[in-house]
């Protein structure tokens, strides 16, 4: 299995604080995807973007995201693009992409 990247970006819609707000009840169950390692989330104020990139284990754990009820709802969104991609993995280890086997997240104390 090689881990594929999903990369997802949209227009941001009102304040940074409305966002974290409006996505708070999203971070676990992304975070209880099948495959995915992690997903880091991006947000542009200045430019109104946001966004997130994320790894899974496999193409297969990627499609099932995309195509489940989150990844659904994304593509629902007229704003939002997803882009799937390979990893060179040689290239990744050299500039020490967290891409690994050892790489899932370390929860953080509540």
């Amino acid at each position: 299995m090689n881990p594929r990247i999903l990369q997802i970006n949209y227009k941001l819609q009102g304040t940074l604080a409305e966002y974290k707000e409006e996505n708070q009840p999203y971070a676990e169950p992304i975070a209880q995807s099948p495959g995915l390692r992690w997903k880091v989330w991006l947000v542009n104020e200045e430019t109104k973007e946001a966004g997130g990139i994320y790894l899974f284990e496999s193409d297969a754990e990627l499609q099932g995201f995309v195509n489940g009820p989150i990844g659904t709802e994304i593509k629902s969104d007229p704003t939002a693009s997803l882009k799937e991609f390979d990893i060179p993995m040689e290239l990744s280890a050299v500039t020490r992409a967290p891409i690994g086997a050892d790489s899932k997240a370390i929860p953080l104390p509540r």
